[in-house]
């Protein structure tokens, strides 16, 4: 009743629900985020205390990136089943008490449950999944906008928890660096319980740009069946593949990459963990201010141009940065140039999704390609663990994901600008020969 009464009082002001809607979204994926890309600056620390090798330590990382992706098509059907707030409530209540027993834990296989399948099914449950499934129900207006907005938040959480934790983990150990995390996760339970609601319509509202309020649709029966009917729908167009395609190699090239093994990377070459942490938070600015501005580009500039613009550029970044001399002004360079397009490749992907596909099934069918993203994510995860184990050196994987984002430009040029898709029958997107 508290959050109907709210909205009602901010209408009669001119000023729509949806906005605390988007906010307590954003601060649910900073927070689940940041979470999920914690162990980033616990590589070195758990190895040192353990004996465990950056082998071992990736393939439990890789473990929980996987499950993020695989968890986030069903995450869309479980939150039209079951409502958004309950399965954010779920999602924290499974980070939350497994960080709180990593705290504890002493075996490796304690690591893979705990970070890689509890952290990773929980994560998973919100992952940007959540942010394109808000912004479609919310918003008709300013779609694109609030896409960009969200998906920051979620790359921000992941980069800007890592210098703190750095600088805990130096100071007083690694246990001590998850309680930023567990404190937000808290303070996200209580937003979700007080204000979050569903649908528009919850508070007696019509999404914001439109004028008539849109009654909910009957609930799903089965979750894990409307999932995988969208999956088989979506396979047979090539544009799905093409999405998902590129999507791989998004993951590959950031959070699989960057975000697992930059520190470690940079204390190859001698630089301190604290320092790599504030280069990796620079990079959460400079993504932050990218990907707000690729929402609103996404509503107003061709989305396929957009996405080879990315892609290239970051390809171009990672093939420098073992070029960089591992100076905070070398890699401030590297910060500006890649932070700038870390997650702006989601909002024009999540618009090209919603165009082909509509807008009942969009955020399902993003779901999938953001499987596909992770699957990518967990590749670079273990193949950047095992190159440095193997070879010494983490250089190779730099070089396999830079040109893999180039080869992803090419892809992007190559779908087709046909994107409509609704009823049985029509025309959809492809792939031009």
């Amino acid at each position: 009743m508290f959050a109907a009464s709210l909205a009602q009082w901010m209408n009669r002001r001119g000023l729509h629900y949806g906005w605390v809607i988007v906010f307590i979204t954003f601060c649910t994926l900073l927070t689940t985020a940041g979470a999920m890309g914690l162990p980033g600056a616990l590589i070195k620390p758990l190895g040192s205390e353990y004996g465990w090798t950056v082998e071992d330590i990736s393939r439990a990382l890789a473990i929980r990136l996987v499950l993020f992706g695989l968890i986030a098509p069903f995450s869309a059907a479980i939150m039209d089943r079951y409502g958004v707030r309950n399965t954010i409530l779920v999602a924290v209540c499974l980070i939350g008490g497994a960080l709180l027993a990593a705290r504890h834990m002493t075996q490796y296989w304690q690591l893979v449950v705990l970070w890689g399948i509890i952290v990773g099914v929980g994560t998973g449950l919100t992952a940007l999944v959540l942010g394109a499934l808000v912004s479609g129900r919310w918003f008709t207006k300013n779609r694109g906008l609030v896409v960009g907005f969200l998906t920051a938040s979620s790359a921000t959480g992941q980069l800007a928890f890592l210098p703190l934790a750095a600088w805990l983990v130096d100071n007083y150990g690694w246990r001590m660096a998850l309680v930023p995390s567990l404190f937000g996760l808290g303070l996200v339970a209580i937003l979700v319980i007080a204000f979050m609601r569903d649908r528009p319509a919850d508070v007696g509202l019509p999404p914001y740009g439109e004028t008539q309020i849109l009654p909910a649709p009957p609930p799903i029966a089965n979750a894990f069946t409307r999932a995988l009917t969208v999956l088989a729908e979506a396979a047979r167009l090539p544009v799905f593949w093409a999405l998902a395609g590129t999507f791989f190699i998004c993951g590959l090239s950031t959070n699989g990459l960057i975000q697992q093994h930059f520190i470690p990377f940079c204390g190859d070459y001698g630089m301190a963990a604290v320092d790599a942490g504030i280069v990796l938070a620079m990079m959460g600015g400079f993504d932050f201010i990218g990907t707000i501005a690729s929402g609103w580009l996404s509503d107003r500039v061709d989305n396929r141009y957009l996405l080879a613009w990315y892609y290239g550029l970051r390809g171009l970044a990672l093939l420098y940065i073992p070029y960089a001399h591992f100076s905070i002004t070398g890699l401030t360079i590297f910060a500006a140039f890649y932070g700038l397009d870390w997650v702006a490749t989601v909002p024009p992907t999540v618009k090209l999704a919603a165009a082909s596909f509509g807008r009942e099934k969009a955020s399902i069918v993003f779901g999938w390609v953001f499987a596909a993203h992770q699957m990518g994510a967990a590749t670079a995860a273990y193949g950047a663990g095992l190159s440095r184990t193997e070879l010494s050196t983490y250089v190779p994987a730099f070089f396999v994901a830079g040109a893999l984002c180039l080869l992803a430009t090419g892809v992007c040029l190559m779908i087709s600008p046909k994107s409509k898709l609704q009823a049985p029958g029509n025309k959809v997107a492809g792939v031009t020969a």
